[in-house]
C-alpha cells in the first residue's frame, strides 16, 4: 500500500490564486505540492510583496527573493491589473476554467474589484471560493489591517506564551498565519472539492487568522474552563508549569527539552540522571513544582548537551535536543525520512509522497500571462491590446 497521497491527487484541480505574502501562497503551495495546477494572479506593477523581500535570489526584472521563492515554488504567473475595468474580460476566463479561488484581500475589496460572489458564481456556479482574512468578512473589526502578531494577540495566543513573569514572547513560527490561516484554508479546499465530487455544488469558506489560531486553545482554554480560573502565561501543563515539561540550558549555552509528560516517561528520566526521589514530582505545580524545575536546572546545566545526548541516547524518557536551523540538515531522523528537498533544502509536505509535483523554482511575475491567457480562451488579438494597454503584462 502506498505511503502517503500522490503528488497527483489534485492533478484535475486548478487554483485561482489572488493572494500575496505568506498564508495564501503557503496555502496555495500545499496544494501545489499534491498536483493542483496553480494560477498564481499579481499586479504588472511589483507584484506580490514578498517577491521583494531580501535576501534577492534573482534579479532580474520580475525576479524574486529567498521568502517568495519558499512557498511559490511550480505556480504559474499572470500579471493582471485588477483595478482595471478591462481586467473584467481576462478574470472571466480565469474564473471560468477554475476549480478553486483563493484571496486574501481585506473585506470588500473583492466587491470594489467587480469580483464579488454573485459575480463570480454567474461565471462558476460551482466555484470553491476561500476568503483568507485577519479577522473574518463580518464584525466590527472585520476590515482592521494586521499581521500575524497582531492575530495571535487578539486570539489569545501571544497572552499565553512566554515565561509568567516575563512579556509575550513572539513565536518563531508565524502560528496564525500557517496554522491558523493556511492550513485551515487547504482543509477547508480539499473538504469543499471532496463535497462537491458528490453534490456538485461551490462553497464559500471564510476563514479568519485570527479564529484559526483561537482554535488552537481550545484544549487550554478547555482546562481553564473546567477550573473556574484564567489561563495563565508560563503555568499551565504544556506552556512551562510543570517540571517535566520544560526547556533546560546545559553547560555549554545549549538547551534540552524535556517533554517527559506521562508518569512513567519522567519516572525513568528521574532515574537516569541519578534522582529518583523526584519521580512523583513531575506534574507537580506551585511551589513545590518550581523547587523541582529549580533542581533539574541545576543538574542539567552541569554538563554539556553531547554528554546529556549520549547518557540519554538508549532511554525512552521523551528528551529531545533543541535543533537550531543550520543543525537540521544532520538530524539522522531527518535524514532518514529525506523530509528537506535535497535542491531546495526546503521541508516536504509531510502528508504526500516524497515526489513533489511543485517543482524547483518560482515564476517570474507574469511568465505565463500569454499562455495562460491563450488557455482560458483569449485571442492573440485581445491578449495584444491588453498587453498595450498595460491591463495585463508578462515576462519580455
Amino acid at each position: 500500500m502506498r505511503t502517503g497521497l500522490p503528488s497527483t491527487t489534485f492533478a484535475d484541480v486548478t487554483v485561482l490564486d489572488l493572494s500575496r505574502l505568506l498564508p495564501g501562497p503557503f496555502c496555495t503551495w500545499m496544494l501545489a505540492d499534491l498536483g493542483a495546477r496553480i494560477w498564481k494572479v499579481e499586479s504588472p506593477s511589483g507584484g506580490d510583496y514578498a517577491r521583494w523581500y531580501p535576501p534577492l535570489v534573482d534579479n532580474r526584472d520580475g525576479g524574486y527573493g529567498a521568502f517568495f521563492a519558499s512557498v511559490n515554488r511550480g505556480k504559474q504567473s499572470i500579471a493582471v491589473d485588477l483595478k482595471d475595468d478591462r481586467s473584467a474580460a481576462v478574470m472571466e476566463g480565469l474564473v471560468r476554467c477554475a476549480d478553486v479561488l483563493i484571496e486574501g484581500f481585506r473585506p470588500g475589496v473583492m466587491e470594489r474589484l467587480g469580483l464579488d460572489e454573485s459575480q463570480l458564481r454567474i461565471w462558476r456556479p460551482d466555484l470553491v471560493y476561500c476568503r483568507l482574512s485577519g479577522f473574518g468578512q463580518t464584525g466590527p473589526d472585520a476590515k482592521r489591517a494586521g499581521h500575524d502578531l497582531g492575530y495571535l494577540a487578539r486570539s489569545g495566543v501571544l497572552g499565553a506564551t512566554g515565561p509568567s513573569a516575563d512579556p509575550p514572547v513572539m513565536p518563531a513560527v508565524q502560528v496564525a498565519d500557517l496554522a491558523g490561516g493556511a492550513l485551515q484554508a487547504a482543509f477547508g479546499i480539499a473538504s469543499a472539492l471532496w463535497r462537491r465530487e458528490r453534490t456538485g455544488e461551490g462553497c464559500t469558506l471564510d476563514v479568519s487568522m485570527t479564529e484559526g489560531a483561537l482554535h488552537l486553545l481550545a484544549p487550554m482554554l478547555g482546562t481553564a474552563r473546567s477550573q473556574s480560573r484564567p489561563v495563565r502565561r508560563g503555568r499551565e501543563m504544556l506552556t512551562g508549569g510543570l517540571p517535566c515539561y520544560r526547556t533546560y540550558r546545559t553547560a555549554d549555552d545549549r538547551y534540552l527539552a524535556v517533554a517527559a509528560l506521562e508518569p512513567h516517561f519522567w519516572a525513568a528520566f528521574c532515574a537516569r540522571i541519578g534522582h529518583p526521589e523526584w519521580a512523583a514530582s513531575g506534574l507537580a505545580q506551585g511551589e513545590e513544582g518550581e523547587e523541582v524545575a529549580a533542581a533539574l536546572a541545576e543538574v542539567i546545566a552541569s554538563r554539556p548537551l553531547a554528554e546529556w545526548l549520549e547518557e540519554l541516547r538508549e532511554d525512552d524518557v521523551c528528551v529531545e535536543p533543541v535543533l537550531e536551523l543550520d543543525e537540521l540538515v544532520q538530524d539522522a531522523q531527518l535524514v532518514a525520512r529525506n523530509a528537506l528537498h535535497p535542491a531546495t533544502g526546503l521541508p516536504r509536505l509531510p502528508v504526500g509522497t516524497r515526489d513533489s509535483a511543485a517543482g524547483e523554482v518560482p515564476p517570474l511575475l507574469g511568465e505565463h500571462t500569454r499562455a495562460v491567457l491563450e488557455e482560458v480562451g483569449l485571442s492573440a488579438a485581445e491578449i495584444g491590446t491588453l498587453l498595450k494597454a498595460g491591463v495585463v503584462a508578462e515576462v519580455v
